[in-house]
């Protein structure tokens, strides 16, 4: 079977940008900016069909989401939500008329700010809100409805932000069963729906109560659980509904669809990161970015980057630093900045906030720059178009 192009769509402070590769995933070439300069959190795409969709904004553009139906050379938005552009543009008939701005109700008001995370899956194109809300699209974004039964679940208002604020960041579908969905949302913890959306159910509970003594830091386990401020999570392959995630304060593999969490940081040279990635095919290959901690810069150990893999479901870590900067390096990989690809062997791909992106063909053993001086970077994706 042919191999189609890799590209690595990358959201970032100025819109988003399309890092295309051949079959081999050599000859990178960079495009963009795209999405009118708007900030960009989260860009996702649909082999299938080459839509691309991206969602982002901010105070001054609102909330919305980009969608592409070429591949990413043409793009539209849908607005959902107002910012402060609106009401500059209501007082000034000059500058409505240079934006293109007419005086049209937006869906949600100004009930929240930004989207922060996509999903499609089965059909259904879900978005994740800050503050922490969840949208799902059943025509391809051009409509919304709000998913209620998160919005009112009995422990909403006990939710508290992180130093993001109160976002919902990570989606995670099944992938076959269209009514399984897991949410992150910092800072409260993991939520699980079995039957599309119409209950959730909050898994956050550690699977040893030894996990909770000994931590002093605010965000550690503690009352058995395992701490609320999840930074990001993947589901495994296989039958069984294995995630992984990245906590504030440590990485936690659960074998049972996040009912119970074990704590897997051993070996890791700090508690804290933001991304992580699971192999396509492996269940127990599994990609993070450690940081030397919260508040003492969140730049890697030592100010030397490595991506840290374990072939073993989290029971040990390698470090992998061939073709990543060994000196001075002072860059963050955020939550979404981790992708990888379905090929054999397994591509992963990370961006930093100072606008590198990196890409392994090899599972992480030798590390190339594909792109650099980009704005800074929100979060990485890939879609494999034209095999």
């Amino acid at each position: 079977m042919a191999r189609g192009e890799i590209r690595v769509l990358v959201g970032t402070t100025k819109g988003v940008f399309v890092v295309s590769g051949r079959d081999e995933r050599t000859a990178w070439r960079v495009d963009g900016p795209f999405c009118d300069g708007w900030p960009i959190n989260h860009v996702i795409g649909d082999p299938g069909t080459g839509t691309l969709w991206a969602g982002g904004g901010g105070a001054f553009h609102g909330a919305g989401v980009w969608r592409s139906r070429d591949g990413g050379e043409t793009w539209e938005v849908v607005r959902l939500c107002a910012g402060q552009m609106d009401a500059w543009a209501a007082s000034d008939a000059e500058f409505a008329a240079t934006i293109g701005w007419t005086d049209s109700p937006l869906p949600f008001g100004e009930a929240f700010s930004q989207v922060w995370s996509l999903c499609f899956a089965h059909g259904a194109l879900w978005a994740g809100t800050k503050p922490a809300g969840l949208l799902v699209s059943r025509d391809g974004g051009e409509t919304w409805a709000r998913v209620e039964s998160l919005t009112d679940h009995p422990s909403a208002q006990t939710w508290n932000p992180g130093a993001a604020g109160l976002v919902l960041h990570t989606i995670v579908p099944h992938p076959t069963d269209p009514a399984k969905l897991w949410i992150g949302i910092s800072a409260a913890g993991v939520f699980a729906t079995e039957d599309g959306g119409a209950t959730w159910e909050r898994r956050n509970r550690v699977s040893n109560a030894e996990a909770c003594h000994g931590h002093t830091h605010p965000a550690a386990p503690r009352d058995g659980e395992i701490g609320h401020c999840v930074h990001n999570m993947m589901r495994a392959p296989g039958e069984a509904d294995v995630l992984y995630q990245q906590n504030h304060h440590g990485v936690w593999r659960s074998a049972d669809g996040g009912r119970s969490w074990d704590d897997v940081t051993s070996g890791l040279p700090s508690t804290f990161g933001f991304p992580i990635r699971v192999h396509p095919q492996d269940a127990r290959t599994l990609w993070t970015f450690p940081l030397n901690g919260d508040s003492a810069g969140r730049f890697p150990p030592g100010a030397a980057a490595a991506v840290w893999r374990s072939r073993d479901g989290g029971a040990t870590w390698t470090d992998l630093r061939t073709g990543l900067p060994q000196t001075s390096c002072y860059f963050t990989v955020l939550r979404q900045a981790m992708a990888g690809d379905a090929r054999e062997p397994a591509g992963v791909y990370f961006g930093t906030n100072s606008g590198s992106v990196f890409a392994s063909r090899d599972e992480g053993d030798r590390w190339e720059e594909i792109a650099r001086h980009l704005p800074t970077i929100l979060s990485v994706e890939t879609v494999e178009v034209g095999g």
